[in-house]
């Protein structure tokens, strides 16, 4: 499989924690189908996000689009991990979505289900033709070995976890763990909320290139072989400015130094 250098993020698109919001239903879709047509083609989003609403906004937004170019990527809620419950959670989410899921993903680990129960329930999701690939959120090395030896038919082929320059405890164990194992790392939270868009140093890195601190970031994260960073996909000129970290790359020297600076 071969997905989008970035991607899109969908938390705070369509409401909140489990509360739908339809206020911009029309702005946020035109911000997802902007993110496509530049070439951000992996979306994220969850069944919590808006109660569901953010993958229905989602589902709109790719209406159109050739379906096999895109990567679309949804979660399961920890209160859900029980074999039933994701069953019938991974079967709404694809009905909210329009369509099949790329890959699912556990969101937060459980402390109450047994993580092979929900493993052997992802396993049939895929004889199912629901989900094509499955992985975990929010993990560490040892809870992804943990699901890992619960599988028989599968793996895991993706880790979604928060990282960014500002927050990069990955660094020294998931990362370079999915990328011996061949997974996917996506990061999300990787812009911090707008931390990074008057940071002078990167003004200064970014002046050398034409481009903007935020664009400078992601193209960092770019350099870090598994990775895809995530940024939220809210407003049309967010997501314009996010595809302007593609088609180019830092040179080697301002890679590490920006790595010393934020360390």
């Amino acid at each position: 499989m071969r997905v989008s250098v970035i991607g899109m993020g969908t938390w705070g698109i369509g409401g909140g924690y489990w509360t739908p919001d339809y206020s911009n239903d029309n702005g946020w879709v035109e911000a997802l189908r902007k993110g496509v047509e530049l070439g951000m083609t992996l979306i994220d989003t969850a069944e919590m996000y808006g109660g569901g609403h953010a993958e229905e906004l989602v589902g709109r937004a790719i209406r159109g689009f050739p379906r096999d170019e895109l990567f679309i990527v949804t979660k399961v809620w920890p209160n859900h991990a029980r074999y039933d419950d994701v069953i019938r959670s991974a079967r709404a989410s694809s009905q909210r979505l329009g369509t099949y899921i790329d890959l699912y993903l556990l969101h937060w680990p459980s402390s109450e289900v047994p993580i092979c129960e929900t493993m052997r329930a992802m396993e049939r999701l895929v004889d199912d033709g629901v989900i094509r690939f499955f992985g975990l959120s929010n993990f560490d090395v040892n809870g992804i070995e943990e699901a890992r030896k619960c599988l028989s038919k599968y793996d895991i082929v993706a880790v979604e976890n928060r990282y960014s320059l500002l927050h990069r405890v990955d660094e020294s164990s998931v990362i370079p763990y999915v990328q011996r194992n061949g997974m996917l790392y996506l990061a999300y939270t990787p812009l911090e909320k707008g931390a990074f868009s008057n940071n002078e140093f990167l003004k200064r890195i970014g002046a050398k290139y034409g481009k903007t601190p935020i664009q400078v970031v992601l193209n960092w994260y770019i350099n870090i072989d598994n990775l895809v960073p995530i940024p939220k996909a809210g407003r049309v000129d967010h997501v314009i400015e996010n595809a302007g970290a593609m088609g180019w790359r830092l040179s080697r020297e301002d890679f590490e130094e920006i790595d010393k600076h934020f360390r």
